[in-house]
């Protein structure tokens, strides 16, 4: 049996729009290689069926390796909740004054789960220049007082 070169397009583009069904970016990189196998039987029309498959699998994980080797999943993600402890007692300057009933903006020297700057709450006004103790991570927000 011997697939030809518009077989593996369609099978290419099958999988490409796999992808719109299950969005896990990870089936479409099977879909181009389907379509590089495609690209290469028109150039080489006598490729056995074993070689189209090795290739077809080789040009998939190349193509799954590079983008998550590039990517990093890890480095793009947050970190709040995680280490909320490591966070608590932390020194910032406020940058954005904050109210009992409204937010405000805290600057750190160095990034606090993973950004340098985060919005803030307060029970008691605070303007903005005094630094800051961070006492909670309530969701999204650091809880402070002043320092």
């Amino acid at each position: 049996m011997n697939l030809e070169w518009w077989h593996w397009v369609i099978a290419g583009l099958v999988l490409i729009l796999a992808e719109l069904a299950i969005p896990a970016f990870f089936i479409i990189w099977f879909g181009f290689g389907g379509l590089v196998v495609a690209g290469v039987l028109l150039a080489a029309p006598g490729l056995s069926l074993t070689a189209q498959l090795a290739l077809w699998t080789v040009a998939s994980l190349v193509m799954v390796s590079l983008w998550f080797s590039i990517f990093k999943p890890g480095l793009h993600k947050t970190r709040i909740g995680t280490a909320d402890g490591d966070v608590i007692g932390e020194v910032g300057l406020l940058v954005g004054a904050v109210a009992p009933f409204s937010r405000g903006k805290v600057r750190f020297q160095r990034p606090v789960l993973g950004a340098e700057e985060w919005v803030c709450l307060s029970e008691v006004a605070i303007s903005a220049g005094e630094r800051v103790r961070v006492v909670a991570v309530e969701g999204s927000f650091l809880k402070v007082t002043k320092a």
